[in-house]
């Protein structure tokens, strides 16, 4: 049996950025044997493109912020052509009392917005300019004095820019309850502003004034600017096709872990099933890119403490719903990334992309795509419905929000159930990692790397991709050092 140096289990987008990056960067003598197993035919976890009727659209993530690691992979793996952008300046709306509002994304459109009354911006002013009172009560000293995304911004910036702002983004990005996610956790660059400067304004003045200086921008690299979005002009899924090719057949497909055991020796044997039977391979290294609750399972005969924090992630069940309307069937035209509902306004669904609006030439002429999200913390009875009754719900929502009346049913693109969507920064969240990392100790060459950590966005996922691939190959590094000093 070969000896790897590392086993990456899961081939979405973090275990594909580590395992690029120890490809490129491995500085021993002879390249790091590496081996990417995959349970699912196809690589690319969550990032779900697909095709069809002239159609291309998103069942996963649906878009990119051009973080300075993602765009350095793109490149490296031969993407910089089919890189795309939306236009920065498209607006994003909110739905409120029966209408779309735009988000203010300026200090000069949020005195005009209509979003907020003139008390609720007021609030928020003397709020960011920390007019804060401290947190306390009862309630917070029984959460171990960990605030929820709620009360955070409720004490900072005020009632309605939780419930008309943050809330509808918590919706988006996490499907969410904020009144169980963790501030911190979940908001963590927000919080540490309010903790450095007393108020968030000072706060982000003073992170700004004290941030490392940016290292010269990568020639190669394009320029990218705040808030644009990016993809790729054949989907999200060209950026983890492209680095499995680039490793070839290091990326197995269809390899179910079903074992982990630990040598003698310090290594580790994983046993797989296959096409072709069962598999055992050994590994100087392991890394676990899968969800919490299956590397839970993988890590319990191994390390229960472990176990028992990851068991502890919640996923909320989230529908992704794609349905395409003549743009006949839609009132006035539709130019904007999207809109975000917050609860309580009669609406189930959480949001909608409006894709035909946000990338080019990926809708035939005369068709809007939409692409909506429903389900999340808040409405876990979503996973009993059947996908008919889902549509409906959501073509519902939509034609009280943004279609002409009486339209009739709309081509059903897709409607993709994700059972365990994304997982939840929940209050504990801090102490379930401290645990985990307490518990890795005694398995000394195994790793994590999956979104229940540090994020959950794919800038994030292969910003800790990077990073891990870094402690990896430090760590073997360091073993090949003392075996040689024997």
């Amino acid at each position: 049996m070969e000896l790897l140096d590392t086993l990456i289990v899961g081939a979405g987008i973090s275990g594909l950025s580590l395992a690029h990056a120890l490809h490129k960067e491995a500085t021993s003598p002879s390249p790091l044997k590496i081996l990417v197993a995959e349970s699912q035919g196809r690589v690319g976890g969550n990032i779900t493109t697909v095709t069809g009727e002239g159609f291309l659209w998103e069942e996963g993530p649906n878009s990119f912020s051009p973080t300075p690691e993602l765009m350095k992979l793109a490149v490296d793996v031969g993407l910089k052509q089919e890189l795309i952008f939306a236009d920065r300046k498209l607006p994003r709306f909110v739905y409120w009392q029966k209408k779309l509002q735009p988000v203010p994304m300026t200090p000069p459109a949020m005195i005009q917005s209509q979003l907020l009354s003139f008390p609720g911006k007021l609030r928020a002013l003397f709020g960011a300019l920390g007019f804060v009172g401290p947190a306390m009560g009862d309630r917070l000293s029984q959460q171990g004095d960990e605030e929820t995304v709620s009360q955070f911004f409720r004490r900072h910036l005020g009632t309605e820019v939780m419930q008309r702002l943050v809330e509808p983004f918590v919706s988006g990005v996490y499907a969410g309850d904020p009144q169980q996610l963790s501030a911190a956790a979940a908001f963590g660059r927000v919080a540490k502003m309010a903790d450095v400067g007393g108020g968030l304004v000072a706060g982000a003045l003073l992170s700004a004034k004290n941030r490392p200086k940016k290292m010269p921008a990568d020639p190669n690299v394009p320029k990218t600017r705040p808030g644009e979005l990016g993809s790729f002009k054949q989907g999200l899924k060209a950026l983890p096709e492209a680095i499995a090719a680039e490793l070839g057949d290091r990326v197995k497909l269809n390899w179910h872990l079903t074992r982990l055991d630990r040598t003698e020796r310090e290594t580790y044997i994983a046993v797989f099933s296959t096409p072709d039977g069962q598999q055992e391979v050994e590994a100087r290294t392991v890394v676990l890119t899968t969800p919490a609750y299956v590397t839970a399972d993988l890590l319990q005969p191994l390390q229960p403490q472990v176990s028992s924090a990851l068991q502890a992630f919640t996923y909320p069940t989230v529908a992704c719903v794609v349905l395409a309307y003549p743009h006949s069937d839609v009132n006035g035209k539709l130019v904007g990334f999207g809109n975000l509902i917050p609860r309580g306004q009669g609406i189930r669904t959480l949001g909608t992309i409006w894709t035909s609006s946000l990338f080019a030439d990926r809708t035939p002429a005369g068709w809007h795509t939409l692409t909506s999200f429903i389900g999340g913390a808040t409405d876990s009875e979503i996973g009993n419905l059947d996908s008919e009754q889902i549509v409906r719900e959501v073509h519902r929502d939509l034609s009280r929000i943004l279609l002409k009346p009486d339209v009739p049913q709309p081509k059903v693109l897709a409607v993709n159930v994700w059972k365990r969507a994304i997982p939840q920064y929940n209050l504990g969240h801090f102490d379930r990692l401290q645990q985990i990392d307490e518990g890795l100790k005694s398995l000394p060459g195994v790793y994590l790397c999956s979104n229940y950590v540090g994020g959950v966005a794919l800038g994030d996922c292969v910003r800790r991709g990077f990073d891990r691939a870094r402690e990896v190959g430090e760590y073997l590094q360091n073993k090949q050092s003392d075996t040689r000093s024997i």
